[in-house]
């Protein structure tokens, strides 16, 4: 007589089996997770003890602002593009030769070195309020505003926000109209919430160190990268968690903020440099910086053969010569 219920009893003991393996797997790829965070954790706190902050700190609306001041004079706003911080303008030599004449500012962006970053659009015009209320704290009612790349944004905020503080704008390596960018697509998932949270805290440092070197280089080329950068930058200040937030939310601003931005241009009165590396391989030249030339008629505009999108380290001469030229030309 055949037991009741004996024939199916194969047939679940293959689908135990056949799912048996998904249990240890489970249980590995969460330790590989965890030993992700753990790792990330120290390598960010190793950083953050050899480059301690080298600055002062603002409270502004709830932020906790890092900036630098140095020299007297006229004032000088440095703004830094994305994924850096004060170190971009210090070790291309950019604010102590400035600092022998002007009153140099330098502030890390919302979410960049020490710079705490809430939770909100971190737009170029949230920035531009932000920067205001800080440089006030600061007694800085008129200033000469350098922004490099995604600091050319804040710096024409700014300069549409209140055009009274902005003396001048040197404008170098940026980007004004919505093109499509590698990049964007590339480091925009770690803003994503709650995945993107998990991403940066686990995967996204691992894969961001492997491909910083290469990132580097082209941020230069074609100029080779200078040996001053690649021994005093504190290109692991780069890979903590908080700060990948940061670069991927800008990165995933960017195209949205210029379709805005582009239509209030011409608004801008105030003296303009645009300068640029001619051969710069991140920002096109003739879709960007040309262009916005054209569309300002008072500008100037400087391209400068051979070099790449990180000018500032490349051709600081050409750069403080254009805000000295700036500076002079408002005061007459």
């Amino acid at each position: 007589m055949a037991r009741s219920g004996g024939t199916p009893r194969p047939k679940q003991s293959s689908h135990a089996s056949h799912w048996r393996w998904l249990a240890p797997v489970l249980a590995g790829s969460a330790a590989a997770l965890g030993a992700a965070v753990l790792y990330n954790r120290q390598k960010a706190g190793t950083a953050e003890r050899k480059t301690p902050p080298m600055g002062r700190f603002l409270d502004v609306d709830g932020v906790r602002l890092h900036y630098i001041e140095r020299g007297q004079g006229e004032p000088v706003v440095l703004i830094h593009g994305n994924g850096t911080m004060i170190q971009d303008f210090t070790v291309s030599g950019l604010v102590d030769r400035l600092a022998s004449r002007y009153r140099v500012i330098v502030i890390d962006r919302p979410g960049y070195g020490y710079s705490s970053r809430p939770r909100q659009l971190w737009t170029p015009r949230a920035h531009a309020k932000l920067f205001r209320r800080a440089l006030k704290q600061l007694g800085v009612e008129q200033a000469v505003i350098l922004g490099h790349s995604w600091g050319t944004l804040v710096a024409v905020a700014l300069a549409l926000e209140y055009p009274a503080l902005v003396r001048s704008l040197v404008l170098a390596s940026g980007y004004y109209y919505p093109t499509l960018r590698a990049d964007t697509f590339l480091f925009s998932p770690p803003a994503v919430p709650v995945i993107g949270d998990a991403m940066r805290h686990t995967i996204s440092p691992l894969i961001a160190r492997a491909m910083l070197p290469g990132l580097i280089k082209q941020m230069f080329a074609p100029a080779e990268v200078p040996e001053r950068f690649d021994r005093l930058f504190p290109k692991e200040m780069m890979l903590r968690p908080s700060q990948l937030r940061a670069a991927a939310e800008d990165a995933a601003l960017m195209p949205p903020s210029v379709m805005e931005l582009q239509h209030h241009y011409s608004e801008l009165q105030m003296p303009i440099t645009i300068i640029t590396g001619a051969d710069d391989q991140i920002a096109d030249v003739g879709r960007q910086s040309e262009r916005l030339h054209r569309e300002l008629p008072q500008s100037e505009f400087i391209a400068l053969p051979g070099l790449g999108h990180m000018v500032h380290h490349l051709a600081p001469d050409a750069i403080i010569r254009e805000i000295d030229r700036l500076t002079q030309q408002s005061k007459v």
